[in-house]
Parts: C-alpha cells; sequence; structure tokens
C-alpha cells in the first residue's frame, strides 16, 4: 500500500502541522487559565519541581520517597482539577488535546500505523468520493423517522416501514457497537429514495469517529477502479490502482453503493466475488446497497456471489416511499 513519497510526505507533513496546533491551543489555555487563576501556576511550579527531585532519587533507588512524592504529586494534580472546576474550567484544560488519543497525533504506535494514519492514506487514495463532507449532512444526528409511515403493513416484512426502519436502526447501532469482535457484514435492499444510501454514511460516520479506515464507493466506481487494476489503465497523475485495490481488500469497512447500476457482465461478476470472497477471508466488514431483489441478484450475477451474501450478510430490507420525492413535494 505505499503511496509516493511526495504524497507520503504530504501526510507526515499533516501530522507535524496537527501537533504544533495542539501545543499552540495548549500554550494558549495555559496562559489563560494562570492569568484568571494565579495559584495553578504555583502549583505548577510544585510539580516541575517534584518532577525534578524525583529524577535524582530514581538515580538513588530510593522507592520509599519516590512513593511519597509521587503521592505528593499526584494530591497537587488534584488540587489543580478542583481549582480549575471551581471557576468555571473542564478539569483536563490544562492536558493537551489529541485528534488521535491512540497514537497522540503522531500517526504511529511504535512501528505500527495508527488507524487514522491508514484512513488518512484512504481519504488521499479516495479524495474524490467526498465523504467526510457528505458525512456532515447524513448521519445518525440528522436521521428522521418522520419519512417512513406507520399507517400500513408492508406484506413482504410483517411490519409498517417506521416500525421496520427503527428496528433496522437499533440493529445498525448494535453492528457498530460490536463492530471490532463480529466482523458482520450487511446487505441493505429496498427502492430508490427509501434511504439506504444515508444509512449506510450513518454508519460510515460513527465508523470513522471510531478509528476505523472507512472507503466509501459507488459500484461503478468500485469497478473503475478494479478495471484499472486488471488491465492496467492508471492515471499517473493519480495513487496506482495498485495501491486502491490493496485498500479495498483491507480497510476496516467497505461500502459498496448502488450494486446492480454498473454494467454488468463476466469481469464485473468476477471481480465482485474476489472482493467479498477476500474480505470474509480477511474477516473485514463489507456493507452492500442495492436497489434489486434477492432474486435479481442471484440471476444478475453468480450463485457463488449469491451463497456468499445469503451465507455471511445480514439482510435488511427497507421499505417505505421515496424520501427525495417527498421532500421535494414539501418544498
Amino acid at each position: 500500500m505505499a503511496l509516493k513519497n511526495d504524497q507520503y510526505n504530504q501526510i507526515l507533513r499533516e501530522y507535524d502541522e496537527r501537533r504544533f496546533r495542539n501545543k499552540r491551543e495548549l500554550d494558549k489555555r495555559i496562559q489563560e487559565a494562570y492569568g484568571a487563576i494565579p495559584k495553578l501556576k504555583e502549583l505548577e511550579d510544585e510539580l516541575i519541581s517534584l518532577s525534578a527531585r524525583s529524577g535524582r532519587l530514581a538515580l538513588f533507588g530510593d522507592t520509599e520517597a519516590l512513593d511519597e512524592l509521587k503521592k505528593k504529586s499526584d494530591r497537587l494534580i488534584e488540587q489543580q482539577k478542583k481549582l480549575l472546576v471551581d471557576n468555571g474550567y473542564p478539569e483536563d484544560y490544562l492536558r493537551i488535546r489529541y485528534q488521535c488519543s491512540r497514537c497522540k497525533d503522531t500517526g504511529f504506535i511504535g512501528n505500527e500505523k495508527c488507524r487514522c494514519f491508514k484512513q488518512a492514506i484512504a481519504d488521499m487514495i479516495y479524495e474524490g468520493s467526498n465523504l467526510k463532507s457528505v458525512l456532515e449532512r447524513e448521519n445518525f444526528s440528522t436521521f428522521s423517522f418522520k419519512y417512513y409511515s406507520d399507517d400500513y403493513i408492508d406484506e413482504s416484512i410483517g411490519l409498517s416501514p417506521l416500525s421496520n426502519m427503527q428496528k433496522i436502526v437499533a440493529g445498525c447501532k448494535s453492528f457498530i457497537r460490536h463492530f471490532d469482535k463480529k466482523h458482520d457484514n450487511l446487505l441493505f435492499l429496498g427502492n430508490t429514495g427509501v434511504g439506504k444510501t444515508f444509512l449506510a454514511n450513518c454508519i460510515a460516520k460513527e465508523l470513522l469517529d471510531r478509528g476505523y479506515t472507512v472507503i466509501y464507493l459507488t459500484a461503478f466506481r468500485l469497478f473503475d477502479i478494479l478495471e484499472k487494476y486488471k488491465f492496467g489503465k492508471e492515471d499517473d497523475n493519480s495513487l496506482t490502482a495498485a495501491n486502491q485495490f490493496e485498500y479495498i481488500l483491507d480497510c476496516d469497512m467497505l461500502i459498496i453503493d448502488d450494486l446492480g447500476t454498473e454494467l454488468s457482465n463476466s469481469f464485473t461478476t468476477s471481480q465482485l466475488y474476489l472482493i467479498i470472497n477476500e474480505r470474509l477471508l480477511r474477516q473485514k466488514s463489507t456493507l452492500i446497497s442495492t436497489n434489486l431483489s434477492l432474486d435479481n441478484l442471484n440471476a444478475n450475477y453468480s450463485e457463488r456471489i449469491y451463497s456468499r451474501i445469503i451465507s455471511n450478510y445480514c439482510i435488511r430490507r427497507i421499505v417505505g416511499e421515496d424520501i427525495r420525492l417527498q421532500k421535494a413535494i414539501k418544498m
């Protein structure tokens, strides 16, 4: 999954800038807090003095004295926290704040790339998908059940559209909570405009916020990448298709949207099987959304693909009226 040197260095520079920004913001908070609460500075000076004494004692192996200094330091820290809270500040106001607490905005945990670094690579590879700006609009905080009727029972599922969607959303949240342990896969079935893509974006947002790598691709875009990888049709101004292909296989969550809208042929069928099967073997989760029915999936793709999906995917049928049409009418 190697990047070109200039692209890799660009990501490293962004991490450098992030750490510099974190330190600058901390310095501003410290200056503000010390100005408002001078006692904080006195306590911090005592902590610095205790730290220096601890270093000297450690050289002589005086563990009893070190334990006593540690207790005293802890008391001073608690006094700082209390002063901050009593004056309307959060108790962690004087701590540096990281965008990624796992790697402390270095991009690495030991010698391994942190998930946030892998996502930075993924974002660069798929910057054309514009996923992050979409997720600002489409997430669980903006999701609404008001577009799903409770006035009738859909015969295909035995539930009203509202009850069905409430059940599906609850299942999606459970999927997110247990994401790191169960490695489940999802298939969203339903007509155009019932909210399949919106719900997929809700899941993507939650997983990204938890530090997982997520790739979102329309079926058309996915097979375009696979074609370039298979037949060597690469753009010199972009990352190689090989990089993209490996990330499709290895990201924590792959979302394939609108399966069935691509031109279906033996190539797309074989490549879809490869992606589905390889990700199952790697225990990587995949979400597929489609307007096709299960019967049409079986007819349009191979029996092997149909079998993999039926056996390994949680299938959720979303029913209801076209939400985009409902919004257009209300306008």
